[in-house]
């Protein structure tokens, strides 16, 4: 892989030299994976990426990407890697690489519009909106309220941050204040139109982005500018996609429409200042016929759209029409930030009718549904049956893309992803399908020996509804084997409520920390500095935790996570493989709980000292046809449906980590 011809360094020079300069060690995986990335850089193919916690993939690709010359994009799902790679591993890898390949590739970050302080909205307040009297100069400089500090304290900042940057605001404020200081695109005056348009922080960004040759993004701009037509992202010879497991849903999420009665509502408010009585007398009336339909509605697939839900529709989506032509046609002297007025209520009444237009529309490519929430209400929403054709049509033209993660092979081959992706089976011939090649590099941790997969095969299997007794017999006995140190993934709130309540009752020696009692930062936080405790929670805990080392030696699953059987989407995109003649059951509800156990699992092993068990509390794990599919997609543990093998080596492990923190295990 070296390019000696050329006299310049090749890839395995420059890695080595970016992770000295991290002070990391190379690991076989990583080499592999620099030198797979460099090569479809090179061939303008595409690259499924498997690389399993541990490898150091970033640097896999980053190297790779600074080295190329081209323009590359790199997205990803979640801050805390952004932060990582913008705020870490780039700086370091620039400065590693710059006597190599002589010059200092630049960088920048890039995010939605949203993500950065406005400084029009901080100065001039919030246009026609209830909020705008907290930007009196005349209140009080200490509020009383929460809203009111945040505010305040966001007024200041804005005179600080040099990014404007949401994330760089510490601690962080409310989504209700924050809405008060940011703008979406649409509601945006755009740079040439605003008073502070010369200072934007959105507008800086997008300039630094387009000098920069590696911009760090998430899976929510990326899929904007796939999916909406307007490119907001600087054109790119190269696209890595780091956490690519969560692709599509964020593809699914930026695809997915809403309606509700608060947003019809606001709409109306925003506009019937700007049109003439009649027109906004049209929208009101509109507006009423949506509520009072939505009082009634119960949660559940249309299909097809009931005949008074689409008269409602067809009602709104026309006065929404009439109010647009009458904000571009009409202007009010009397209002001062006129402007912004129009801006903002013009969006909010184009969102309405976007949604509404493609509900009356109707497609066989959509699905459409109810729900309803105890706090929120009722809403109407409205999404793709598959992005897979818009992925495949929109992420791989005219680019190469990688994408990575620790968990892309599901029951043992890249297929299921790449068949989300709009990607034929590995090795098809298809001239019309994207070249594409999957490589797993492996994980330089000794799963088979670090960990035990454990499956109590002896329980009754979980029902629908209902309390499992001998579940939680189970879950008590083993949290006191493992002495605390325990993570419980439940798949529904009720289930990990309940088990931290009998678990108190059981164990009160032993804390029990459960999610939504604090914030998420401060449960792990508190579950990282006491080896005894145990956090309990539900789906961002599946993914989001990373505790090393003896705090966290048994990870439960209470059962195994298909989708709810009631949600809409997912039974309307099975029941279409069924029709297709595939099945539907593996090919989306087996692959959705593949995903998230193999997701679940890698919570345990984090460094290679690390030690423990995951314990599978759904015996049809170990009997059902499909278990063999799911524990193909989890790491590669040794594998037990012995309970007593399974609290044995807990408390052995148990023991081990008490000498080590300088206690004696009791007994």
């Amino acid at each position: 892989m070296e390019d000696e011809s050329q006299g310049r360094p090749g890839i395995n020079e420059l890695l080595h030299a970016a992770v000295t300069a991290v002070g990391g060690v190379e690991r076989p995986g990583q080499v592999a994976m620099a030198q797979a990335v460099t090569e479809a850089i090179g061939n303008g193919s595409h690259l499924l990426a498997q690389a399993g916690t541990g490898t150091g993939k970033s640097l896999g690709y980053l190297v790779p990407a600074l080295a190329a010359g081209d323009r590359v994009v790199i997205a990803t799902a979640t801050l805390a890697l952004q932060r990582q790679l913008v705020e870490r591993d780039l700086p370091r890898t620039v400065e590693a690489l710059r006597p190599l390949l002589g010059r200092k590739p630049e960088f920048a970050m890039l995010k939605g519009r949203s993500n950065y302080l406005c400084l029009h909205r901080v100065h001039e307040g919030v246009p026609q909106e209830e909020e705008e009297g907290l930007f009196d100069p005349f209140e009080s400089a200490a509020p009383s309220s929460r809203l009111g500090q945040d505010l305040l304290r966001l007024r200041d900042w804005a005179d600080e941050t040099e990014t404007g940057d949401r994330d760089s605001l510490t601690p962080g404020v409310s989504d209700r204040a924050w809405s008060q200081v940011s703008v979406s695109a649409r509601e945006c005056l755009g740079a040439s139109r605003c008073g502070y348009g010369a200072e934007c922080f959105a507008e800086a960004a997008r300039e630094r982005a387009k000098l920069a040759e590696v911009i760090v993004t998430n899976h929510a701009l990326l899929a904007i500018d796939a999916m909406e037509g307007a490119p907001v992202l600087p054109g790119h010879e190269v696209l890595i996609v780091d956490e690519a497991h969560e692709l599509v849903s964020r593809m699914t999420g930026v695809a997915t429409g809403e309606l509700t009665p608060g947003r019809v509502n606001r709409a109306v408010k925003l506009s019937a200042k700007l049109v003439s009585e009649q027109v906004a007398d049209d929208l009101l009336a509109a507006a009423e016929g949506f509520e009072r339909l939505m009082e009634l509605a119960l949660p559940g697939r249309l299909d097809p759209v009931p005949e008074d839900l689409d008269l409602v529709l067809r009602r709104l989506r026309d006065s929404c029409r009439s109010v647009i032509t009458a904000l571009g046609s009409t202007r009010d002297k009397s209002l001062s930030d006129e402007d912004a007025v129009r801006k903002l209520a013009l969006a909010s009444v184009e969102n309405v009718h976007e949604v509404a237009e493609r509900l009356t529309h109707g497609s066989e490519y959509d699905v459409v549904w109810f729900e309803r929430h105890d706090r929120f209400g009722a809403s109407l929403r409205v999404a793709p049956l598959s992005v897979s054709g818009l992925v495949r049509e929109k992420v791989f033209n005219d680019r190469s893309v990688v994408l990575t993660s620790a968990t892309l092979k599901l029951g043992g081959d890249f297929n299921g992803v790449a068949a989300s992706l709009g990607l034929p089976p590995e090795g098809t011939e298809d001239p019309e399908a994207p070249p594409w090649r999957g490589l797993d590099v492996g994980s330089p941790f000794d799963y088979g020996k670090q960990g035990i997969l454990y499956v109590a095969r002896h329980l009754a299997p979980p029902g629908r509804e209902g309390s499992r007794g001998d579940m939680l017999d189970e879950l008590a006995e083993l949290v006191e084997a493992a002495g605390g140190r325990t993570l419980g993934l439940f798949s529904s709130m009720r289930a990990a409520q309940a088990a931290a309540e009998e678990l108190r009752g059981r164990l009160g020696e032993l804390p029990i920390l459960l999610q939504g009692e604090e914030t998420l930062g401060e449960l792990i936080a508190r579950f990282q500095a006491d080896p005894r405790t145990c956090l309990f929670g539900t789906l961002s805990l599946w993914q989001g935790v990373d505790v090393p080392g003896a705090s966290c030696q048994l990870v439960v699953m209470d059962r195994v996570p298909f989708p709810r059987p009631d949600d809409p989407l997912m039974k309307a995109r099975g029941d279409a493989v069924d029709k297709a003649g595939g099945n539907g059951f593996m090919a989306v509800s087996a692959t959705h709980a593949a995903l998230l156990m193999a997701q679940g699992a890698g919570r345990l092993i984090r460094a290679t000292g690390d030690r423990g068990v995951v314990a599978v509390l759904d015996p049809r794990l170990a009997t059902a046809r499909y278990g063999s599919f799911l524990r193909a997609s989890m790491p590669d543990f040794w594998y037990t449906t012995d309970r007593n093998q399974a609290r044995r080596s807990l408390a052995a492990i148990d023991a081990v980590a008490k000498q080590a923190e300088g206690k004696q295990p009791e007994g």
